[in-house]
C-alpha cells in the first residue's frame, strides 16, 4: 500500500474511531474516550458541539481545584451528564461552576458532586482543555436519526428488546454479522480477478477494522451499560424507624441489594463502596445468564441528624476470560479486564474476518511454491 493510501485509510478508521466513541458514550451515559457539550456553560473554553478527551477518572487520578469534569448531575436541567468546572474541593464533595455560568452548581441546588459520579475528567495539556470542534453536533444528529430507526424497528418486529442502550447494542452487533456476511459474498464475485483482489485486498482490512469496532463497542456496552454507580440516600434521625433509608443517628441498618445480569453471557461483579459509612458484603459476585445475587449493603449513620449520601460503585465484566485472571486484572486496575477483554474478542473477530474475506486469494497463491520464495 503506497503512503498516501495507508495515511488516507488510517484517517478513515480515526474518524469512524472517534464518532463511535462519542455516540456510544452518549447512549451509555458514559464517556467512552471523547465527550461533548450540548449547551454554551463552558463558553468559550468549550462550545456548543465541541468534543474534548475524556480521561476516565481512575486514569486521571485526584480531581483537583481547576479540572474540568463530566459528573452525573442530580439536579441541573433535570440531571445527566454535566461538563463543569471544579472550582473548589469540600469534604461534602466537589463544588462545579460552568465558566460561563455567573453561579455554581449547588447555589442552583444541586449537591456537592461526590467522586463517584465524576465519570471522566477533561484532557488540559498545558492547562487548557484540548477541544475538536464541530464533531459533537454531527454526533448529536446521528444519535437522533439512530433513536428513530431504533423506534422503527422495534415497532417492525413488535418488541422492545431493541429500544434504548442495549437495544443499541443488539443493533450494532447484529449489523457487524450482516454486514460480514455480505462482505463475504462480494469478495467471492470479485476475487476472480487477481489484480482486482489485490484492491479488495485494502477494502477488506479497513471493512474488518471497522465492523471489529463495532463489535467492541457491544462488548464494552455490555460491561458498562449495568454497571456504574449506586447512590443510597439516608437519613440520620433521633428516632428509630422501619423504613432502612432512616437511620438512627450513630446506628447503622443493613438490608439487601440485588444485583441482576440480564445478559445471557455469565458475569463477574465487583462492588465498591465509597465512603466510611457503607459497607457491602461480598464484594465480589458471579452471576450467571438471566440471573440475580443478594449482597448486604450495611450503612451507618453519624452522629449528627441530617441527610446524607452514600455510593455502591459496580465494576462488570462479561466471564469470556476465567474469573482468577479478572480478579487479577481488576486489582490492577479496573479497566483493564475491560480492555483484555476486548482485544480476547477483537482479535479472533478480525483474523477470522480477513481469513474469510481473503482465504480464497491466498489459498490460489499457495499453489505455486516459487511465487513464495521468488
Amino acid at each position: 500500500m503506497e503512503p498516501k493510501q495507508l495515511v488516507w485509510s488510517a484517517s478513515q478508521i480515526g474518524l469512524v474511531l472517534i464518532v463511535l466513541a462519542l455516540l456510544v458514550g452518549q447512549f451509555l451515559g458514559q464517556p467512552i474516550l471523547l465527550s461533548f457539550v450540548t449547551t454554551d456553560s463552558m463558553e468559550p473554553t468549550i462550545d456548543v458541539g465541541d468534543g474534548f478527551v475524556a480521561v476516565p477518572p481512575e486514569l486521571a487520578g485526584d480531581v483537583e481545584e481547576g479540572d474540568v469534569v463530566v459528573f452525573e448531575a442530580e439536579e441541573i436541567q433535570g440531571g445527566g451528564l454535566t461538563t463543569h468546572r471544579v472550582v473548589d474541593v469540600t469534604e461534602e464533595g466537589y463544588i462545579t461552576q460552568g465558566d460561563n455560568n455567573p453561579f455554581t452548581d449547588q447555589d442552583g441546588g444541586e449537591p456537592p458532586v461526590d467522586e463517584a459520579q465524576v465519570r471522566a475528567v477533561a484532557w488540559q495539556p498545558g492547562g487548557a482543555v484540548l477541544t475538536i470542534p464541530f464533531v459533537g453536533s454531527a454526533v448529536m444528529w446521528l444519535q437522533s436519526t439512530m433513536s428513530s430507526v431504533q423506534v422503527q424497528l422495534a415497532q417492525l418486529f413488535g418488541t422492545r428488546a431493541l429500544l434504548g442502550t442495549q437495544g443499541l447494542a443488539h443493533l450494532m452487533l447484529g449489523g457487524s454479522v450482516v454486514l460480514y456476511v455480505i462482505a463475504g459474498r462480494f469478495e467471492d464475485d470479485r476475487r476472480r480477478d487477481r489484480d482486482r483482489g489485490r484492491e479488495t485486498g485494502t477494502s477488506s482490512h479497513k471493512l474488518m477494522a471497522v465492523l471489529t469496532l463495532v463489535v467492541v463497542a457491544g462488548v464494552t456496552a455490555a460491561m458498562i451499560v449495568p454497571a456504574g454507580s449506586q447512590e443510597f440516600g439516608i437519613v440520620s434521625a433521633e428516632f428509630e424507624s422501619d423504613s432502612p433509608t432512616v437511620i438512627e443517628q450513630g446506628t447503622t441498618e443493613s438490608f439487601n441489594y440485588s444485583v441482576r445480569n440480564t445478559g445471557i453471557i455469565s458475569t463477574v461483579v465487583f462492588l465498591e463502596p465509597t465512603g466510611e459509612r457503607i459497607d457491602t458484603e461480598p464484594r465480589q459476585l458471579q452471576l450467571d445468564s438471566r440471573s440475580a445475587e443478594n449482597a448486604t449493603v450495611t450503612i451507618s449513620a453519624p452522629e449528627e441528624t441530617g441527610a446524607y449520601r452514600a455510593f455502591v460503585q459496580q465494576y462488570r465484566y462479561l466471564r469470556i476470560l476465567p474469573t482468577p485472571v479478572i480478579e487479577q486484572l481488576y486489582r490492577l486496575h479496573p479497566w483493564l479486564p475491560i480492555v483484555v477483554i476486548n482485544a480476547v474478542v477483537a482479535v479472533p473477530f478480525y483474523l477470522v474476518g480477513l481469513w474469510l474475506l481473503g482465504g480464497r486469494r491466498l489459498k490460489d497463491r499457495s499453489r505455486s511454491r516459487r511465487s513464495w520464495w521468488s
